[in-house]
């Protein structure tokens, strides 16, 4: 959810002179990343973090099984795929409930990826519910945001595939991060790639109609799968925020984008993108950010507000048939 690093002259450019992309070296793709592409193809993701989860000064708050109930519960009509920030404070207990409640694909992320007790967590939840758990993520823009580097996660990828060798596995950065030369051995590794792509920080942005915000994630796309990755591609963030009002951010928007995404990026095996994020989350704007400044958007990119009441975007959404058990 933070800053992207490019224009759209950047993102636009010809890609003649472009490396092919990085192939994962793995011969058989595991069943579970059939699952996956099952949930890209035939359902619809959003990012989600529980209600209750909230990060003061670094310390997380505790969400209850009953308040992570109550989220899900509310987002089951519009969506049947999870995509998760952390597998601690509770998080954790996000597949269970999901399987409970028929959704079909949880993509379990793993906040700090030194953290042995959230590796474990995570590895768990996949044990005890492996027809769901169809990956696992590891840290969000941990080398934009400078908290590691692409050697870090590497390491972090091998360490976990020993463990876990038939699970798929993924890390998450803005799109530019990926294009970096040096993301190229990391690439290598990953089943699928989980990637932000935000045309709301483009500088054209605000001088463009809904159609060629999504028009730029589709191209975005298009270039990575091009030129640095070969296998299925998860647009894990990508959104309008619906505030704050006076940087002109509002439901109305938030929704057009969302109208323009559903047909220029309808969902696939290979492409697919998650609605973000879930719910509104205010604590977000005493986070941390990689980003100098003062960041009000944090608190509004949420299809629902923090108690779980419908924007527009929601309310003009289809839902979605329970998928078949």
């Amino acid at each position: 959810m933070r800053l992207a690093l490019a224009t759209l002259t950047f993102c636009l450019a010809a890609t003649a002179a472009a490396a092919a992309p990085v192939c994962a070296t793995r011969d058989e793709p595991a069943p579970a990343l059939s699952r996956l592409q099952d949930a890209m193809a035939e359902g619809r993701f959003v990012a989600y973090q529980p209600t209750e989860l909230k990060i003061w000064d670094g310390n997380p708050v505790q969400a209850s099984e009953v308040s992570i109930r109550a989220d899900l519960e509310t987002l089951r009509p519009w969506f049947d795929g999870l995509i998760t920030y952390g597998a601690h404070s509770g998080a954790e207990l996000v597949p269970k409930i999901a399987e409970e409640l028929g959704y079909r694909a949880v993509v379990m992320g793993i906040w700090d990826i030194e953290d042995e007790v959230e590796i474990e967590n995570a590895l768990a939840a996949r044990r005890a519910h492996p027809d769901i758990v169809v990956g696992i993520s590891l840290g969000n823009e941990i080398v934009f945001g400078n908290r590691g580097d692409w050697t870090a996660l590497k390491g972090a990828i091998e360490k976990l595939r020993a463990h876990a060798p038939m699970l798929p596995l993924t890390v998450t950065e803005p799109f530019a991060t990926f294009l970096e030369p040096e993301a190229a051995p990391l690439l290598a590794e990953l089943d699928f790639l989980a990637v932000n792509i935000h045309p709301v920080f483009e500088p054209w942005f605000a001088e463009a109609p809904p159609a060629n915000w999504a028009d730029f994630v589709v191209r975005v796309v298009a270039r990575l799968g091009g030129e640095a990755f070969c296998g299925p591609i998860l647009v894990k963030e990508t959104g309008v925020p619906t505030g704050p009002r006076e940087k002109n951010f509002d439901e109305a928007k938030q929704a057009a984008f969302y109208a323009e995404m559903t047909k220029a990026l309808p969902p696939a095996r290979e492409r697919a993108f998650a609605f973000f994020s879930a719910f509104d989350a205010p604590w977000r704007i005493y986070d941390f950010n990689p980003v100098p400044g003062h960041h009000p958007e944090e608190a509004h990119w949420g299809l629902f507000t923090e108690d779980r009441k419908p924007k527009r975007a929601m309310k003009e959404l289809m839902p979605i048939s329970a998928p078949a058990r």
